[in-house]
């Protein structure tokens, strides 16, 4: 049995009978942060929402982390903090170790993309990752996803920040993960185009998948326009409800 606790935007835990597994931890208090967005969107410094009640009692019990990128929306201030605090094993990116370690965070393992290592008695491997649509995706930096195996587990799919690529679309038919987390606002700054997936991308990495979709970073980041309800809309016109899960932070999931 896995239970995944969704706690704010891409921030959750994995929940196994031997670990607690962390990710993306943006853990700082609402608003803390400036507007990632002026006029596209409500200016709404970020994060918009608070976390959930339950989240210090569930970081109690965190034994490893995962670090999909560096932007503050999955890396902040106090995600670092709690991380150093409790000398947490991060595992990343190659292309972040450095820079991570540097910051003073305990990395165990880091990997390049379709690299695949030993982690909690199964695997997990690195998963490309591109930010963004056309220009905005190489300023926007390095992102990597990861698909994880534990024994006797659903295997897991963390997408991250990207688009539908070559590599998401080889992960969904060929891997065929159990579980697919999916970043789902379809975040975007004043300019330039869509930072993650559009609207006809999520629907088409919901169709390619065999398992569940569990749709992630909405509405706690003020440049993720795409809402729960709106998503759930699009889903029931397309049909494909029983497919998706759409956490309110603060949810658990038990998946057997």
């Amino acid at each position: 049995m896995l239970k995944i606790h969704h706690i704010r935007n891409a921030t959750m835990l994995i929940e196994t009978e031997k670990a607690v597994i962390l990710i993306d931890p943006m853990l700082g208090e609402q608003g803390i942060m400036p507007p990632f967005t002026l006029f596209r969107h409500k200016a709404r410094k970020n994060p918009t929402v608070a976390l959930p009640k339950n989240t210090t009692s569930l970081l109690q019990k965190v034994t490893h982390c995962l670090i999909t990128h560096r932007h503050p929306d999955h890396l902040d201030t106090a995600g670092i903090r709690f991380l150093i605090n409790n000398n947490i094993p991060v595992i990343c990116s190659i292309k972040d170790k450095n820079i991570l370690q540097k910051k003073g965070l305990h990395i165990v393992q880091a990997l390049k993309y379709w690299e695949k290592q030993s982690f909690l008695g199964g695997t997990i491997e690195g998963i490309p990752a591109k930010h963004g649509y056309g220009f905005i995706a190489k300023p926007m930096g390095n992102v990597i996803g990861f698909y994880v195996k534990l024994p006797n587990k659903k295997s897991i799919y963390l997408s991250s920040d990207t688009i539908y690529t070559a590599a998401v679309a080889k992960v969904l038919k060929e891997y065929k993960p159990e579980i697919s987390v999916l970043a789902s606002g379809a975040a975007q700054f004043d300019v330039f185009k869509h930072l993650i997936m559009n609207v006809d991308d999520i629907l088409k990495f919901i169709k390619n998948s065999s398992g569940k979709v569990i749709a992630n970073h909405l509405e706690a980041v003020n440049h993720c326009s795409l809402t729960r309800k709106k998503l759930r809309n699009i889903l029931i016109e397309h049909k494909v409800t029983t497919q998706v899960l759409i956490p309110e932070d603060g949810e658990v999931m038990v998946i057997d």
